[in-house]
C-alpha cells in the first residue's frame, strides 16, 4: 500500500510539472509573439463613413469596398451618417479617438469638413474622399468618377434627341454636393459648344437628391415645364420623378430626360423608352481602387495618381474612373453583359 501511494505521488508530481512546465512554454510564447509582431504588421484599420444609404448605388460601393479590403488583409469599419453632417463629424472623430489608420469620407456637405480632416492629419490619420471632393481641407486623395464626362454625356444625349435646339430645365442634386458643379460645369461646356440654339430655362436644386422635391417643383411651376423641351436630372431618383411628372401630362417618351446612376427603375425605363438615358459608372472599379488606395496609404505608400483636383485651397491627388453613357443600344453590353443589373430584371416592363 505504501508503494502504491508513493508510486500514485510520483506521478501526479509529474503531471502537474508537465502542466507547470507547458502553461510556462504556452505563457512565454505568446509573450515572444507579442514583442515579436511589429506594428506594420497589425491589420490596417479603415473607418469608412457614407453619407447615407438612401441613394441604391452606395450599398454596393461599400459591399464592395469593404469586400476588397478584407482580401488585402485589412478591416473595415463603416458609419452611417444618414444625411446629418454633425454626425458624420462625430463619426470621424471617432474615427481618429480609436486611432484608425486611414479614413474614408462620402461627405453629407463637401465644404463642411475641413477641421475635422485637420484633426485626422493632426493625429497623423491621412484621409480619402471617396466620390465627393471636400473643399479646402487638402485631404490626401480624392477618388471619384470623372464628373465633366458626367454633365457631357448628359448633353450629348439632349441635343441628339433636339438636334435644332430646344428649351432645357436643370434639376440638380443639393449645392453641398461638390459633384453637382462639376456635372454641371460639363454639361455647359458642351451644350455652349454646339451651333443649336439651346437655352436654360431654369435650374432647381433638390435638397439630400430627394426624388420627391422634382415632381412637387415641376408641379408648382406648370408654365415652365410644360414649355419645356428637355429635363437635365442630377441623378435617376430625380429623372423618375420628373418622368411621373411629364406621364401624367401624357408626355412621358416625348420629351428627352437625363439621369445618372444607372439604377435598376432607371434602366427599365430606358428600355421602355421613358428615360432618354443614364450614365453608368462603374462602381466595382471605383470602389476597388478606393479600397487599394485606403490600404496604401495606411502602410505609407504612395498612391500613383496622374491627375490633381483643386478644392479651392490646394491641389489634391485625383484618381478618376471613367463613366459609361447608357441608352437603349448599348445597355445589354453595358448593364446586363457587366452582371451589373440582370437582364430578367431590366426588360421586366418592357414589350
Amino acid at each position: 500500500m505504501r508503494r502504491m501511494i508513493a508510486r500514485f505521488t510520483a506521478i501526479l508530481s509529474c503531471v502537474l510539472l508537465v502542466c507547470v512546465c507547458a502553461s510556462c512554454g504556452s505563457a512565454a510564447a505568446e509573450s515572444g509573439e507579442a514583442s515579436a509582431k511589429e506594428p506594420g504588421e497589425e491589420p490596417v484599420q479603415i473607418g469608412v463613413t457614407f453619407e447615407s444609404f438612401v441613394i441604391e448605388r452606395w450599398e454596393r460601393d461599400r459591399d464592395i469596398f469593404v469586400s476588397t479590403a478584407k482580401d488585402l488583409g485589412a478591416s473595415v469599419n463603416v458609419q452611417n451618417a444618414t444625411g446629418d453632417v454633425e454626425r458624420q463629424k462625430e463619426q470621424i472623430r471617432y474615427f481618429i479617438d480609436k486611432k484608425t489608420d486611414v479614413i474614408v469620407v462620402i461627405a453629407v456637405d463637401c465644404t463642411a469638413l475641413k477641421k475635422e480632416v485637420e484633426e485626422a492629419h493632426e493625429a497623423g490619420i491621412p484621409v480619402i474622399a471617396y466620390d465627393r471632393l471636400i473643399l479646402g481641407s487638402g485631404v490626401d486623395l480624392y477618388i471619384s468618377f470623372d464628373n465633366g464626362m458626367v454633365g457631357k454625356y448628359m448633353a450629348d444625349a439632349i441635343m441628339a434627341a433636339l438636334p435644332e435646339g430646344g428649351r432645357i430645365i436643370k434639376i440638380n442634386g443639393p449645392r453641398k454636393d461638390h459633384n453637382v458643379s462639376l456635372v454641371n460645369a460639363g454639361f455647359d461646356r458642351e451644350l455652349n459648344a454646339a451651333e443649336g440654339p439651346y437655352t436654360i430655362e431654369d435650374v432647381y436644386y433638390a435638397s439630400e437628391w430627394n426624388g420627391e422635391e422634382a415632381f412637387r417643383y415641376l408641379g408648382a411651376n406648370p408654365q415652365i415645364a410644360d414649355a419645356a423641351d428637355a429635363v437635365m436630372c442630377g441623378n435617376d431618383s430625380l429623372a423618375g420623378q420628373a418622368i411621373r411628372y411629364y406621364a401624367e401630362r401624357r408626355r412621358a417618351g416625348r420629351i428627352p430626360i437625363v439621369g445618372q446612376d444607372a439604377d435598376l427603375d432607371a434602366c427599365q425605363r430606358v428600355v421602355e423608352g421613358t428615360q432618354t438615358m443614364t450614365v453608368y459608372k462603374p462602381i466595382e472599379r471605383l470602389a476597388r481602387r478606393a479600397a487599394e488606395c485606403a490600404v496604401q496609404l495606411a502602410q505609407g505608400q504612395e498612391v500613383n495618381a496622374a491627375e490633381t483636383m483643386n478644392d479651392g485651397i490646394s491641389d489634391v491627388p485625383y484618381v478618376s474612373v471613367a463613366p459609361i453613357m447608357v441608352d437603349r443600344g448599348n445597355m445589354d453590353r453595358e448593364i446586363i453583359d457587366s452582371g451589373f443589373h440582370l437582364r430578367e430584371d431590366v426588360y421586366l416592363n418592357a414589350r
